[in-house]
């Protein structure tokens, strides 16, 4: 009977430790599940621009750009969108990216988006422009969360920064910066003596003729360098527009880059009409062989990060190298 009973109480008390334990571990099981979501939770950030805040869940994995710069700046992350907005000039794509567009879905362009094609790729990121889609603004954010930049001209380190911030990546995204400004600094030291070179931007385009000035894509770099404008481009505003030969003088200087708007009209026609205009060919810097014929894509259109670095390398082969 003794015998009988302490086993009983061995049986009884080992069933109350394994009981006891199942409901430790339930207990810690759910501690680490309420953890763990807390921590997912913690993923989530919120971001603010111009059209106010978003919050984003995770990492955003399926994004759609509305902004040829915007393409840029993802790819230079080491980011391919599910969908962008089609390149200015190219077929869909510019050139210098066209081999990295693979599978990207065209989503329309800046100016013209398409909100179908949009939604029909499930984003769960939408990057676009104040200035090119603020009335699409509430249309796009029921489709995902969006964030929108404020202006298009200016510094474009500006909506890079924003960019990258939005797709969590503010680390990457300042290597990428870094990178570029030591690529500015090393070419700024070789140049040397050459920063005083005055350096003058002229672009054709089929309905008009414009010198470029401080505030623009190429502006800025140029001035990030270190390099001299002339006189009458050394204005902090975009550029001179609707400039006729009457004007000419004004596209003088050391050097002359000039470049060709071709996506809508014949730009080379303008373009051929000017350079063989006598005018054109009085000028200092042409009279010296040093007028220089560049892409339009890069050094204005595309405004991107893959654009200023290839900026960069013009600015190298053509005052130093020649």
């Amino acid at each position: 009977m003794y015998k009988k009973m302490m086993l009983f109480l061995i049986l009884s008390l080992s069933l109350f430790v394994i009981t006891a334990c199942g409901s430790a571990e339930e207990k810690e099981g759910k501690e680490e599940e309420s953890y763990a979501g807390n921590e997912q939770a913690a993923e989530s950030y919120t971001v603010e621009h111009s059209m106010g805040s978003t919050t984003i869940e995770g990492t955003p994995e399926r994004i759609v750009v509305l902004t040829n710069h915007g393409t840029e700046a993802l790819l230079s992350l080491g980011i391919t969108p599910v969908g962008a907005v089609q390149s200015w000039t190219g077929d869909p794509w510019y050139e210098h990216i066209t081999d990295q567009m693979d599978g990207v879905e065209v989503v329309g362009t800046e100016s013209d988006i398409n909100l179908e094609a949009i939604a029909a790729l499930k984003p769960d990121l939408i990057l676009g422009n104040k200035m090119r889609q603020e009335e699409h603004y509430e249309a796009l954010s029921a489709i995902a969360p969006t964030v929108f930049e404020e202006t298009l001209r200016g510094d474009w380190k500006v909506n890079f920064k924003l960019i990258a911030e939005a797709v969590g990546q503010v680390e990457k995204g300042q290597e990428v910066l870094d990178a570029y400004n030591n690529r500015v600094a090393e070419l700024s030291n070789d140049l040397g003596d050459k920063l005083n070179t005055e350096v003058s931007m002229v672009r054709f385009m089929p309905q008009d003729v414009r010198i470029y000035h401080k505030d623009s894509f190429s502006g800025i770099i140029l001035e990030e360098v270190g390099l001299a404008r002339p006189e009458a481009q050394d204005v902090d505003d975009f550029a001179a527009k609707g400039v006729t030969k009457e004007r000419i003088e004004e596209m003088d200087g050391d050097v002359i880059f000039y470049f060709t708007y071709q996506n809508e009209g014949d730009g080379k026609d303008v373009e051929e009409k000017w350079i063989n205009d006598p005018l054109w060919n009085n000028l200092d810097a042409v009279q010296a062989g040093k007028a220089y014929e560049v892409s339009d894509t890069i050094w204005n259109t595309a405004g991107g990060v893959l654009a200023a670095n290839l900026m960069l390398d013009d600015l190298r082969e053509k005052l130093i190298s020649e």
